[in-house]
């Protein structure tokens, strides 16, 4: 079953918790090291955690893996594989369950609060994700083990044919982005829970969160070397680790750019592999909404706004571009912009909010680049927000862009950010929208 998302009001128990949880969390300084075959190494580099909206507030720091702390965890991986790839798998899966309850109860708070924190979520959004969506992942990743396990060969009177399923030869380097704390904990544990070890290399712009699930792995019973926890930078750490012959897997979600990148450099490593690397990549999107003219206008109207706005647009799934026939859209317009009205934009210590703070300064500079490119274009206007600062966070009002060219720069360019594009078209020219 799915996990039941708690419907906090300002009011209520739940709700009270939680912003106490967030105080307490707040206030404290945590250091962050690397956790590699179960011992935590503190290195000589260091990287602030800040809060994106409040970004004057470091609220702790991570230590970065280099060459030689990524050789270490390769090592510590492959030792530990050879007892996890042979334990039983109703053992393995009971690890992931015990942290399923875990999430669900006693951690739900300190994940909620450590992903509200660290990447701006609000309580609804963050409750979606890192609590709920979490618990799901490891209960319904047991859930299909088991079946993958149990699809076996028809036997006969006479012949039992059955089938055993091998962990890979060598380890898995798990990649995860910033935006969900849920996949960020998937990435390294889907493949660990059939029998495989990980290198987690978490976000920079997410490692409040993701150490936060990872010491939830432990307490659930995860041994030692499992799963290695490795912030760094990519540069540094990516070629040792793209390069090893014991590299049997890449497990990513973020960027199309990065995806290409590690794709290419395994295809010019491929004679010094022992093995040939699964790849698994989940890169960016430009999701689009197309109304008929037939359209519920009130459910289009909360949907470009809900789905163009929640967490900041930094989704790939975030409505980025919308075609609308010229015959609804000021009727859909005028339902659209007293919807926005009720977007607040502030910090997600309030309880009001609907959005917060973009991740950070890179971010910010890149989605304003977007905006002040359609401030000056004479295909496009600025038809509802346009505004930004980030004198105390990474704050960017929803931004609403009207165009007249339907392959102007933002109906084709993955933003990441609270901006959407509108194009009008002729009810008449439905198909040709769709071909488009």
């Amino acid at each position: 079953k799915n996990e039941k998302i708690i419907n906090y009001t300002k009011d209520s128990k739940e709700y009270i918790n939680l912003m106490e949880e967030y105080k307490k969390m707040k206030e404290e300084l945590l250091e962050i090291p690397l956790v590699i075959g179960g011992e935590r190494i503190y290195t000589d580099k260091t990287k602030d955690i800040i809060i994106p909206h409040e970004k004057k507030r470091v609220i702790g720091k991570f230590h970065l893996a280099g060459k030689k702390e990524v050789s270490i965890a390769i090592k510590k991986a492959l030792e530990a594989k050879k007892k996890w790839s042979k334990l039983d798998w109703d053992e393995r899966v009971s690890i992931f369950l015990r942290a399923a309850a875990l999430a669900s109860g006693p951690w739900r708070d300190k994940l909620n609060v450590s992903t509200m924190i660290g990447q701006s979520k609000t309580y609804k959004q963050a409750e979606i994700d890192a609590a709920a969506e979490l618990v799901d992942f490891f209960k319904s990743n047991a859930k299909l083990l088991s079946e993958i396990y149990s699809n076996q060969p028809l036997s006969t009177d006479t012949t039992w044919n059955r089938q055993s399923f091998r962990p890979l030869e060598g380890f898995v380097f798990a990649v995860s982005p910033f935006n969900f704390t849920s996949i960020c904990g998937n990435l390294p544990t889907a493949p660990a829970m059939a029998r495989n070890v990980a290198l987690w290399k978490p976000s920079s712009t997410a490692v409040y969160s993701n150490y936060i699930v990872y010491k939830l792995l432990e307490e659930a019973g995860l041994p030692p070397g499992v799963i290695n926890f490795i912030p760094g930078d990519s540069k540094e750490i990516g070629d040792v680790i793209l390069k090893d012959e014991n590299l049997s897997a890449i497990h990513f979600t973020g960027s199309t750019e990065t995806f290409k990148n590690m794709y290419k450099t395994i295809g010019e490593n491929i004679d010094n592999y022992k093995s040939f690397p699964r790849l698994v990549g989940e890169t960016g999107g430009k999701n689009f909404v197309i109304a008929h003219k037939s359209a519920n206008k009130n459910l289009l109207a909360r949907g470009l706004r809900d789905g163009a706005f929640e967490y900041q647009g930094q989704k790939c799934s975030a409505a980025s571009r919308a075609y609308i026939p010229k015959s609804i859209w000021e009727e859909v317009k005028k339902i659209l912009f007293e919807d926005m009205k009720k977007v607040k934009v502030g910090s997600v210590e309030e309880c009001e909010t609907f959005m917060g703070a973009v991740i950070d300064q890179n971010s910010f500079d890149n989605i304003v680049k977007y905006i002040e490119f359609a401030k000056e274009s004479e295909d496009a206007e600025i038809i509802y927000g346009g505004k930004y600062s980030d004198e105390e966070g990474y704050f960017i009002d929803p931004t609403i862009i009207l165009t007249t060219d339907s392959k102007f720069k933002t109906m084709k360019e993955e933003i990441f950010g609270p901006v959407l594009t509108i194009y009008l078209y002729d009810e008449d020219d439905y198909e040709k929208i769709l071909e488009l």
